[in-house]
């Protein structure tokens, strides 16, 4: 069933005369009032100073290299007047070479049409303004600069070549005896933007509706934002329903007719991403369908910049926002993916660092984010397709979640078309430090996906693959997580089972899933360890217990203890009692498997598993994976062809419709 919210009719389609300014590519932007402290960080950098090391920096030299002069971090030198207006105060000095407020040359130059940015500023009061770069390396350059007396219209034009590997622009304001004011700014192209902007965001939702309503009124409040955007769908697959949700009425006006709510089973991530392209292509005139998680804080202008990054690509592309961490909402979570094509894994883009704090390390002094990094796709969390590209690739593979992403990414890379993962173009989501999903419930989901994906898209020969499989196999059996390796020996069965499957089982795994696992001590959490007896041991016993192994030949010999260990009678003292209360930071294989049980807190702190150790099901589950895994290697050409012949009809609208009209 689909919903709108309010009479479609009134819809405005946007077109290019609608452009909120032509040429616009970022608005300089600022911090919200309820921004905590430190978010701060990713708009302004308040606490160190751009200087040259001898001298002054002499204008019409952009070859000048500086060095940085850190001062005082945490003061608030800038005086926030609104989104995009702000002062600085007499005798000061802020540079906007932060994360939302800099300009990432290097990506505008390697996928736009771009030769030359301008940076266009309006300024009252007295002061001056500087403008430096970087090269790929993080080394900083000044550019040029201007003085400001009065009203002040700044237009300097910048050129792009210098940056085929990388670097940044970014301005800085300093006052004397007295304050400068920034009206309004932001980075231009020199011509306006090809195409329209008509934007369909899609958001797939699961009993979100508090997250969901805060998202659509941000949406709504921007009139830049909303003057893009063609419609809102949200396919709401949840019993809590976001059309009840405090705020729903309030934000569902703002949208102005845009908004369609489509009621439909749960049918995860990619049955709901599918549902929003699916209806976007079918029944609107966008010209970019921009996906979005329903968990995130959205930043507005980051759709804004979405937007108009595709339009000046250079040829059509994927463009993705990076993740920012909800818990810790100056931290940068990951500056790009890839996927290894052998083990079939994705992981950090090389040379970047994962949950990188932008309030202690800023951008002007973390040299390794100046190196443009490139990617293989871009998570789902926020990810803009152009129509034709949606057009020509179909829509998500039926996996309900994992992996539908990376293998868009990948599909998409094999048709000639690529990603970028934006800096400066972001959302919050909830970091990956406080769960690991490849133990739980969507363990299934991870290993089924995983090597669909592989039979697509990885290499003739899967032995780094099953090799891989079965190292964390053996990982989970010490770690006494027998639910995990049943949701294994499920997931390569169905994956054995062709591709034939995989829409008639949407639907119907996950009630599947969660009963298997509840059949093992693992998968069933407790609120506290308080409900099961007092552990015999506690961390003062923690000597008791090796220490991580230090080099190749210690891990193996530890190996080899930890599996004979397994493979021994568990005392039955230890049943009903646990030998050891476990935190789930030290909860390693190298820790558990010496022990025939433990509580086990779970990642996000909010209760434990009792782990009893099975010596019957820790050989039948190795002995079992160790059977699928071969099965796999001599089906491995036939699976690979099944799935490649497959793969048009699960990605088509009629094989999704049979999906969505039933």
């Amino acid at each position: 069933m689909t919903e709108l919210a309010t009479d479609p009719t009134t819809r405005p389609v946007p077109d290019e005369s609608a452009d909120n300014a032509p040429g616009l590519l970022q608005r300089v932007i600022l911090p919200r009032p309820t921004d905590p402290t430190r978010v701060r960080a990713l708009y302004v950098d308040e606490g160190s100073g751009v200087r040259l090391a001898t001298e002054p920096p002499q204008p019409g030299d952009p070859t000048q290299p500086v060095s940085l002069t850190l001062g005082h971090r945490g003061q608030r030198r800038l005086r926030v007047v609104s989104r995009t207006s702000a002062v600085v105060p007499a005798g000061s000095e802020v540079s906007f070479g932060a994360y939302f407020n800099g300009f990432a040359a290097g990506y505008w130059r390697r996928w736009s049409i771009l030769t030359e940015v301008h940076l266009r500023l309006t300024l009252e009061g007295a002061g001056r303004v500087e403008v430096y770069r970087t090269k790929a390396d993080g080394t900083h350059i000044y550019v040029g600069g201007e003085v400001v007396e009065g009203r002040h219209e700044l237009d300097m034009a910048l050129d792009l070549r210098p940056f085929e590997d990388g670097g940044w622009y970014w301005f800085d304001l300093v006052t004397d005896e007295a304050e400068l004011t920034l009206v309004e700014g932001g980075w231009f192209a020199d011509r306006p933007a090809p195409g329209r902007a008509a934007v369909t965001i899609g958001m797939p939702t699961f009993n979100r509706p508090a997250d969901c309503v805060a998202t659509l009124t941000a949406i709504g409040e921007d009139p830049a934002v909303l003057a893009e955007v063609t419609a809102v769908i949200l396919p709401d697959q949840g019993t809590q329903k976001v059309r009840d949700a405090d705020g729903f009425e309030t934000a569902a006006a703002r949208l102005g007719g845009r908004l369609r709510i489509v009621d439909q089973p749960n049918l995860g991530g990619s049955g709901g991403y599918a549902r929003v392209m699916y209806e976007a292509l079918g029944s609107t005139d966008c010209e970019q369908i921009l996906f979005m998680d329903d968990d995130i804080l959205l930043e507005p202008d980051s759709v804004l910049r979405a937007v108009a990054f595709s339009r000046f690509a250079r040829n059509p592309m994927l463009v993705g926002g990076q993740m920012l961490s909800l818990q810790a909402r100056s931290q940068l979570s990951t500056m790009g993916e890839v996927v290894d094509r052998n083990a079939f894994l994705w992981r950090n883009a090389p040379k970047t660092e994962p949950h990188h704090d932008l309030a202690d390390r800023p951008l002007r002094q973390s040299p390794w984010m100046h190196a443009r990094v490139d990617v293989d796709y871009n998570a789902w969390w926020m990810c803009l397709i152009p129509r034709s590209v949606a057009e020509d690739l179909g829509l998500p593979l039926p996996l309900f979640i994992k992996w539908d992403d990376a293998e868009y990414g990948l599909r998409a890379r094999s048709r000639g078309y690529r990603t970028a993962t934006v800096p400066g173009i972001a959302i919050w989501h909830m970091s990956f430090l406080e769960k690991d999903d490849t133990s739980d419930w969507q363990a299934y989901f991870h290993y089924r996906n995983r090597f669909v994906a592989a039979a697509l898209h990885g290499p003739v020969n899967p032995r780094a693959l099953l090799v891989d499989t079965f190292k964390r196999s053996l990982r989970h059996l010490l770690l006494m997580e027998y639910s995990a390796m049943a949701l294994q020996d499920m997931a390569l069965r169905d994956f054995l089972a062709g591709p034939e499957v995989l829409f008639p089982t949407l639907p119907t795994v996950l009630p599947e899933i969660r009963a298997k696992r509840a059949e093992f001590d693992d998968g069933r959490p407790l609120d506290s360890a308080t409900q099961v007896p007092l552990a015999e041991l506690d961390e003062l016993a923690a000597q008791m217990f090796p220490n991580p192994p230090r080099d190749l030949k210690g891990a193996l010999k530890m190996l080899g203890r930890a599996v004979a260990a397994n493979l021994r009678t568990p005392n039955p003292a230890h049943h009903d009692v646990p030998q050891r209360n476990v935190p789930s930071r030290k909860a390693h294989w190298y820790v558990l498997a010496h022990l025939d049980s433990a509580t086990v807190s779970t990642p996000d702190g909010r209760g434990v598993t009792f782990r009893r150790r099975d010596r019957a099901l820790f050989a039948a589950q190795i002995t079992r994976s160790a059977r699928q895994l071969r099965e796999v290697a001599r089906r491995w050409p036939e699976l690979q062809r099944r799935y490649r012949e497959a793969q048009p009809t699960l990605t088509s609208r009629e094989g999704w419709a049979q999906i969505f009209e039933r």
